[in-house]
């Protein structure tokens, strides 16, 4: 027999969430293969099963909340597939007593059926609406013993007489029971008004995480955001000339403007390294690397991964780095690794038509850069010309304890520069 529990998964992460069992009850597995889903703060994780054999119990259902360390599974090697019908029995019925306690219960259950169908007579009594029910003692008193309102069992005998085998059917399929009773009986507000239709699901991990987390950075952060322009013609046109050639040089990467405002955002944190930094108690730590964090939107949310050394990286692989993580993220195979460690942060809600937003810091870092859409506006080239030109409004959101509004302002102003004149990046190297 082989316990499967819940792995190590991080320094921070003492717990998580079972998303999915990928195997049943019952389900044989080879050792190492993936028998369930785990979410996590930050990315979900496949926990495999050291032994091969037969599941013969799960310790946890999905949704369950499980801390490292903790069992969630028994696997025996001379376990049988499918499991035996008593079991199957017992899983259906989801009773805790053993199966001679489930067997003695079935035969009380068939002499008090017995002695209904001998029985002339039987009592009645009437519902809260006031209708007659008739039913037998054994099933009065089953009913009572099981909690189920008499008015809610549908009997089987044509005279509406209620025998101990209907509360038994009934009990066994609770929600097609009580459906039709929800629905002819909408719960009442206060005020006695109708309640309004709603959908209530509970939050995931992640999204819970993601809540638990914006939130403390409000409130533990003196965050102000600046603001700038930047006129994107120069880029879009150097990219316009470079993509094809640049896409078949490396592999099919395509030249995108990340990796231009990644770079430019290295050359600003070197020129304001207060940005690349963070409060650490009563310390200031200034970080002598740059690890950009690029947010990435998900089904589950914004997730961070991180491209690491990008002041080293070329566009190229920079470019790459990012399509990467990308897929990743949308495919939920992030690793922690992926997502710890960044000391700055982009995001571009530009792809999803954001004119103009005002971006919340990610985690401890000290700012973070937030792009938006690309949109054509009259602009003055001098005191008699106009011009359209495509246009982005770049917003930097910062933390006021530590860097202040002349570093934030030269930040997007260096950054602005950068991007208008986008040859001047590779003299950043």
């Amino acid at each position: 027999m082989a316990e499967v529990k819940v792995p190590e998964l991080a320094e921070s992460i003492t717990e998580g969430t079972i998303a999915s069992w990928l195997k049943q009850k019952g389900d044989r597995v080879e050792k190492g293969e993936n028998i369930l889903e785990l979410e996590t703060d930050k990315v979900n994780v496949e926990v495999i099963s050291e032994e091969a054999g037969v599941i013969t119990e799960l310790k946890a259902e999905e949704g369950d909340t499980v801390e490292v360390g903790q069992v969630i599974a028994i696997v025996e090697d001379n376990g049988e597939a499918g499991g035996s019908s008593e079991e199957q029995s017992e899983d259906t019925s989801k009773e805790e007593e053993g199966a001679s306690k489930e067997s003695e219960k079935s035969s009380e259950k068939k002499e008090e059926t017995s002695k209904d169908d001998s029985k002339e007579s039987a009592e009645e009594e009437s519902s809260d609406d006031g209708e007659r029910i008739v039913a037998t003692p054994s099933a009065r008193r089953m009913a009572r013993e099981k909690g189920i309102d008499l008015s809610d069992i549908n009997a089987s005998d044509p005279r509406g007489l209620v025998r101990s085998q209907d509360v038994d059917n009934h009990d066994k399929q609770p929600e097609k029971a009580e459906a039709p009773k929800k629905q002819e009986q909408p719960q009442k507000q206060a005020s006695g008004k109708p309640e309004k239709p709603v959908v209530r699901e509970k939050m995931s991990r992640r999204r819970q995480t993601i809540a638990k987390r914006l939130l403390e950075v409000s409130q533990n952060t003196a965050m102000l955001t600046t603001f700038n322009e930047v006129d994107m013609t120069n880029l879009m046109e150097l990219r316009k000339r470079k993509k094809d050639e640049f896409q078949e040089r490396h592999d099919g990467t395509r030249l995108g403007f990340m990796s231009f405002f990644t770079k430019a955002s290295v050359a600003a944190l070197r020129k304001y390294p207060a940005v690349n930094a963070e409060i650490d108690g009563e310390d200031l730590v200034m970080k002598q690397f740059y690890d950009i964090g690029v947010a990435v939107s998900t089904d589950e949310g914004l997730v961070v991964p991180v491209v690491r050394d990008c002041d080293r990286k070329t566009f190229a692989e920079i470019e790459s780095d990012i399509v990467d993580m990308a897929k990743k993220a949308q495919n939920k195979k992030l690793g922690l690794d992926d997502m710890t460690g960044g000391s700055f942060t982009i995001t571009n809600g530009g792809v999803f038509g954001s004119l103009m937003s005002t971006p919340i810091i990610n985690g401890t870092q000290a700012a973070i850069l937030g792009m938006h859409t690309i949109q054509k506006r009259p602009v003055a080239i001098d005191d008699e010309n106009m011009e359209n030109r495509p246009m982005m409004y770049i917003a930097l959101s910062y933390d006021h304890r530590i860097i202040d509004g002349k570093e934030a302002v030269g930040f997007l102003k260096t950054i602005k520069d950068l991007i208008e004149n986008p040859e001047d990046l590779l003299l950043e190297g």
